[in-house]
């Protein structure tokens, strides 16, 4: 099996993107709605901006797939008039990265629920790892900094490993994740029977 992207891999990532890009630019005002509860309560939905990575990967699982994903979907966000500018890419690169990270780490040869929620935790240290650059959790106490960090993480292992995963595994049910993938020696073994 070839690893290489090819253009479908490609043009199908795109295509997951921009669907993304859409959700990624309705899911600021929740966001917004969900931080006028306090306490970071808004951390918790964070993770949506880390979905398209594992949703592209766990169709195409290819490398390179979910740092595309990324990049493309928060390129299209910007594209549709993010409230957040030209960060929401900065912040699409670095996601993207640290999803296809975990990927790498396990050769792109896993594509279970642990991988892409490791993946979401992954993504959520590289956003806060912005943060910190651009000096936001400097501005907060020890206790809300945790609070912080934590509702991050989980929010990424819950948005981009168990609704990515089960969006995935929705999709193949209808077989058309099949028809975007290279055959596997199961598929060939299971045609000579």
């Amino acid at each position: 099996m070839k690893k290489n992207l090819k253009l479908t891999d490609i043009l199908v990532t795109i295509l997951i993107s921009i669907v993304f890009g859409i959700v990624y630019k309705i899911w600021g005002p929740v966001s917004g709605v969900m931080s006028s509860f306090g306490l970071h309560i808004d951390e918790l939905v964070y993770g949506m901006w880390f979905i398209a990575a594992a949703v592209a990967y766990l169709i195409i699982r290819k490398a390179g797939v979910a740092f595309l994903a990324e990049v493309a979907a928060a390129s299209g966000e910007l594209l549709m008039g993010s409230e957040y500018g030209v960060i929401v890419l900065v912040y699409g690169i670095v996601q993207g990265l640290f999803a296809e990270a975990v990927f790498a780490s396990f050769r792109y040869k896993r594509f279970d629920l642990l991988v892409v929620s490791l993946a979401g935790a992954s993504s959520a240290v590289g956003s806060l790892l912005l943060d910190l650059f651009r000096g936001y959790l400097l501005d907060l106490v020890w206790w809300s900094v945790t609070l912080k960090v934590f509702f991050r993480i989980v929010g990424g292992i819950f948005f981009t490993g168990f609704v990515a995963y089960a969006l995935v595994k929705a999709l193949e049910k209808t077989g058309v994740t099949k028809l975007l993938r290279p055959a596997s020696k199961e598929d060939y073994e299971s045609l000579s029977k």
